[in-house]
């Protein structure tokens, strides 16, 4: 079936099953007409990520998965932990609130520096239990830099190399020929710049997961 059928069967949109294919979560059969086709297989899987999106497991959990990587109950189990922390920095903060609301604080007479330090620590642990084993902007950043300057090499060394014969040797590759062989070796450079200005945006950005708008 193709993507519309898709979207009302699963309840996603098509960007988001798009975003899944892009992170190697799916694969899809294509047509003559080039159009993606999705089977029976296709569609429960679907469903299993969308499933697991709903508990919050992060895409490159899934990713690990679909890779047999990492098995359903570790990420479970990692789920639950990662869960009970927000619960007990949530406890903490009813705590506080019904602290400030027991001592009829006021909005101009709250002794707040009794409670910024704690709240600090609560911020600091919770940011560090969401964000664990997710690699910061700079390096995915550097990441991306680093393979798109890999691929464009290889491509500005043929460039390099075919201009330096077509300079040096007698025997000539016809003009046309050789202008024709730059501009299909410069697209692939051009592209890969293109896509790795996109990417630095989309990871600057905050990466919007399309796939949490159902």
């Amino acid at each position: 079936m193709l993507i519309n059928e898709v979207e009302n069967i699963v309840g996603l949109s098509k960007k988001s099953i798009r975003y899944y294919e892009e992170n190697h979560l799916l694969n899809p059969k294509r047509k003559d007409n080039q159009y993606r086709y999705y089977d029976e297989d296709d569609i429960k899987k679907l469903k299993i990520i969308k499933f697991l999106r709903e508990l919050n497991v992060p895409i490159r959990e899934l990713q690990l998965l679909n890779e047999n990587k990492l098995t359903l109950q570790d990420c479970l189990k990692e789920r639950i932990k990662k869960i009970e922390n927000l619960k007990n920095n949530y406890e903490k903060v009813i705590s506080i609130c019904e602290d400030v609301i027991k001592k009829n604080d006021t909005y101009n007479n709250l002794d707040v520096d009794k409670y910024l330090k704690e709240i600090n620590i609560l911020n600091r642990r919770e940011r560090f239990t969401m964000n664990k084993g997710i690699p910061s902007k700079g390096k995915r950043i550097g990441g991306a830099i680093l393979s798109s300057l890999i691929f464009s090499a290889i491509f500005i060394f043929l460039i390099g190399l075919i201009v330096y014969f077509q300079i040096t040797e007698v025997e000539k590759c016809p003009w046309l020929l050789f202008i024709f062989l730059l501009i299909i070796l410069a697209l692939p450079v051009l592209a890969v710049m293109y896509n790795l200005i996109l990417r630095i945006k989309e990871i600057l950005g905050g990466e919007e997961d399309e796939a949490s708008k159902y």
